[in-house]
């Protein structure tokens, strides 16, 4: 069996256990856009308060949020975690968002997928897991979000080696799996399942991991 096959059986056995995971919740892709930064370092129930916050003072946009002074900003994004961080961040994300499109949703999806994560990658705060999950789940891209899941995962499984870098294991799933943006969401989305759920840290679930089966 070849790493692609060995790639869609996790898949098909991931997909069988937990069924489809939906992801990513949020209404616009400007508010995926947004939520991408408040996921960092957190848990999605904080990012929801944060994101109902935004929502419910009318801030729940990028033209919104490059109006609106940063020290509001952080106290509506409290709940996420550090705010005052995610405040610049957002700051400047919407800023460039702003100068370079507009803020238009619509002339973001206009432009190439390697031209735009280069532009995202360029602003400071953003790193390649959250450029990438705003291409993937925010503009329908399809690319591979990696995260410390996806390094459990493949290292445990023997799929790569213990000092792969993020480039390495994305190029992982982009080679060996068909290129198709609902099919890399709903692999992400069920690895951060099994992550949580088996797959953990510390004192891993193996015995009734829906992956303890030969992979090979």
């Amino acid at each position: 069996m070849n790493i692609g096959q060995r790639l869609l059986k996790i898949y098909k056995r991931l997909l069988d256990y937990f069924g489809t995971q939906n992801w990513w919740p949020g209404e616009t892709e400007e508010e995926i856009i947004i939520g991408a930064i408040l996921t960092q370092n957190t848990n999605w129930r904080n990012v929801e308060k944060a994101i109902s916050n935004l929502k419910n003072n009318g801030v729940l946009s990028i033209r919104e949020i490059d109006k609106t002074d940063i020290s509001t900003i952080a106290e509506l994004i409290k709940p996420s975690g550090y705010f005052n961080q995610k405040a610049k961040k957002l700051k400047k994300l919407s800023s460039f968002l702003m100068e370079h499109y507009d803020g238009d949703m619509d002339k973001l999806k206009s432009v190439s997928t390697e031209r735009l994560r280069s532009e995202l990658l360029s602003i400071n705060g953003i790193g390649a897991e959250t450029a990438d999950s705003i291409l993937l789940y925010a503009l329908e891209r399809p690319v591979f979000v990696v995260d410390a899941y996806s390094f459990r995962l493949a290292i445990r499984h023997n799929l790569i080696w213990e000092d792969a870098t993020y480039e390495e294991l994305q190029e992982l799933f982009t080679q060996n799996l068909p290129r198709d943006s609902s099919l890399y969401n709903e692999y992400h989305a069920l690895i951060v399942q099994l992550g949580k759920s088996f797959c953990k840290r510390k004192n891993p679930i193996c015995s009734s991991c829906p992956l303890n089966f030969d992979l090979h």
